[in-house]
């Protein structure tokens, strides 16, 4: 049973995949754009900074069974900074991610006639908007289609966007580009689910968003995993972030738009008007910061930084609040968890099963500032509690492992394909 697997980045959940396939003796060949041998000479000869960065599209699988796409990746992630944005502009731009999926898809679909000439494959996996070349050629040879949808379907993404559009208009132009896509794009992503036989999500959120017409298709849900626990570092932490002899931190992490509520939170921080009470925030900006502080003058900004110093912030603050309206399932929730927080989500967050009600943190509908700002109110009312549901959130975050997560796709697949 032989599975060939695509996607241009290879992330957390990607290589989680990719482990636990090889480890069956399932993974035939892993197609990506760029993959980084940490044994090669030169490396020590790059900054640290680089180096660390190259070393990000590192994979659990030997090279000899990796095919790379290089030339469009290294494009877009050099010209930005040679001030040659247009290249990289949402789906128009030649050098753009929409660019880089597509044609890395269809070198893909290219490839699987060669090698099923020489070898039996039983199915391809690969992920939304890197998948339709690979599928149709899939179809056409008798192969199986697993797809691999990591956020909400665009429907329930175009919906709940444009609501949040029209719902607070200033925000708009922190949805980003998924509120832009074109009529193409869209129809790609429905076709890409309509040729899959077997659709892999990360919790009941993104199952939910499926189109009726889908139901009928094989679905396999698996959650992410979580950071592994650190106990010198909590240890630590934990003393630091309890303290009750200073502000409430608490902390939201992520791009700053309103897709990940960040507005509502900053109302729920106007609401409670209470010196007692900093927000941090952390993350990209997606207007100019002048629009963030006429929103908020008072909150506390942390640019992006790396994996460990993220961390290190979170054991700096109380409470982790993330109130979002579309996701699929937010890693930074149980990064947050694992590093002792207690957490105040929105279902759609993807991480509803993460909350134990006054134990690992709060539920808070979507588009509720209000309660929100009741949650955060609680926890400056109940500061002794904090360590406690901070010590539970962490237990909590530690049952979800990247094991588990790959290991549970692939006993699916295993039972499907048999």
């Amino acid at each position: 049973m032989k599975i060939v697997l695509s996607h241009p980045t290879g992330n957390r959940n990607v290589r989680a995949v990719i482990s636990s396939l090889a480890q069956a003796g399932m993974l035939l060949e892993f197609n990506t754009t760029l993959a980084a041998d940490p044994a090669a000479f030169w490396l020590k000869f790059l900054p640290g900074s680089l180096r660390s960065e190259w070393l990000r599209r590192t994979f659990p699988l030997s090279l000899s069974n990796i095919n790379t796409r290089p030339v469009l990746e290294l494009a877009r992630m050099a010209l930005p900074r040679l001030g040659f944005d247009a290249a990289v502009n949402h789906e128009k731009g030649w050098a753009s991610i929409d660019a880089v999926y597509h044609d890395l898809d269809k070198a893909g679909a290219r490839r699987l006639v060669n090698i099923t000439s020489k070898i039996n494959v039983d199915a391809v996996y690969a992920y939304e908007d890197g998948a339709l070349e690979t599928f149709r050629q899939a179809k056409k040879m008798g192969l199986k289609c697993i797809y691999d949808l990591p956020i909400a379907y665009w429907e329930t993404v175009q919906k709940l966007m444009t609501e949040e559009a029209a719902r607070l208009p200033q925000w708009a132009v922190t949805l980003g580009g998924g509120i832009h896509d074109s009529a193409a794009k869209l129809e790609r992503k429905t076709q890409e689910l309509e040729l899959a036989d077997v659709v892999v999500g990360p919790g009941s959120f993104v199952m939910d968003s499926l189109p009726t017409w889908s139901k009928g298709k094989t679905v396999i849900m698996s959650p992410f995993g979580s950071p592994e626990f650190d106990s010198s570092n909590i240890s630590a932490g934990s003393i630091q972030s309890k303290q009750t002899n200073r502000p409430l931190r608490v902390l939201f992490a992520g791009s700053m738009g309103q897709r990940k509520g960040l507005g509502d939170l900053f109302k729920a921080i106007r609401i409670l008007n209470n010196k007692n009470v900093e927000l941090v925030v952390m993350g990209s900006l997606l207007a100019p910061m002048e629009f963030y502080r006429n929103e908020l003058p008072d909150f506390t900004y942390e640019p992006g930084r790396s994996h460990d110093k993220v961390l290190e912030l979170m054991r700096s603050c109380d409470v982790f609040c993330l109130p979002s309206i579309v996701e699929g399932r937010a890693l930074v929730m149980q990064e947050a968890m694992s590093q002792g927080l207690p957490i105040i989500i929105t279902p759609n967050t993807g991480g509803a099963d993460l909350i134990e009600k006054g134990k690992t943190g709060f539920l808070v509908p979507t588009r509720s500032p209000e309660v929100i700002a009741e949650k955060i109110g609680w926890f400056l009312d109940n500061r002794s509690k904090i360590a406690e549901m901070g010590e539970m959130a962490r237990q909590k975050a530690a049952d979800y492992t990247w094991d588990n997560y790959g290991d549970q796709i692939v006993r699916s697949l295993v039972n499907y394909l048999n």
